[in-house]
């Protein structure tokens, strides 16, 4: 007997689990216009999955799941120019301790002993949030060969989290500063009001926790360049001593 599962098994399998990831944080979020995006976005999410099932051969199955990680192509562009100037270089990074894609809590003070990047932007689903993150996940690598974490940080919740960083195959945290909404993108300093949204913005910090590098980018459209954080890293392993 053949227990090889198709590509089509696999898809369906992760969709049943998503679901079942989902139903279990619903309770955990207040009522509010936000969960019922969210809950409207599952449904749409299972409608095309449904849809497509009974509509496309088995060889194109494959086709929902990037559809969905396309939408961002499509999306309201953001252009504005920033509004923040980030923490001075030097300062202790705020403390803050947030929950994952998961609801688990992560804490500052984990990384503390190690290099650290935060990448504070603006949305989930947003045109160069998904570009900025995609390019993080695909040089991770790079990040691990120089002993250093990544965490990004939104206000999006933690379903949204969940969702986006299950379509795009994001592994590294991602924080939910969603209640009280944006507390910590105002510690840092990065927070439009007007928006309701973080700059995008980046710090790095040092394996004592203080601040070595802190961007934020002039239009909230631009992504910073990934070669100027990789430099930045490369000083601050320098600075290490060996062991």
């Amino acid at each position: 007997m053949n227990t090889t599962l198709s590509k089509s098994d696999l898809q369906s399998s992760r969709i049943q689990e998503l679901t079942k990831q989902f139903t279990a944080l619903e309770p955990e979020i207040r009522e509010s216009p936000e969960k019922r995006a969210l809950s409207l976005l599952h449904g749409m999410i299972h409608e095309i999955w449904h849809q497509q099932q009974a509509a496309l051969p088995d060889s194109s199955h494959r086709l929902v799941l990037q559809d969905i990680a396309d939408l961002y192509k499509s999306a309201p562009k953001m252009e504005s120019p920033a509004e923040r100037t980030p923490l001075p270089i030097g300062t202790p990074a705020p403390d803050f301790e947030l929950p994952d894609a998961n609801g688990n809590r992560v804490r500052l003070q984990d990384y503390r002993g190690r290099p650290l990047v935060l990448v504070f932007y603006p949305l989930d689903w947003s045109p160069g949030c998904s570009q900025q993150l995609d390019l993080y996940q695909q040089e991770l690598e790079e990040f691990e060969k120089r002993g250093a974490g990544i965490i990004a940080i939104s206000v999006d919740s933690i379903y949204s989290h969940a969702a986006w960083s299950a379509v795009r195959r994001i592994t590294f945290p991602l924080l939910a500063d969603f209640h009280p909404k944006g507390e910590v993108v105002r510690r840092y300093q990065v927070y439009r009001e007007a928006d309701g949204f973080a700059e995008r913005a980046l710090y790095v910090l040092d394996t004592d926790g203080l601040i070595r590098y802190a961007h934020v980018s002039p239009y909230v459209h631009h992504i910073p360049d990934i070669y100027e954080l990789f430099r930045v890293l490369d000083g601050l392993k320098a600075l290490q001593p060996s062991s």
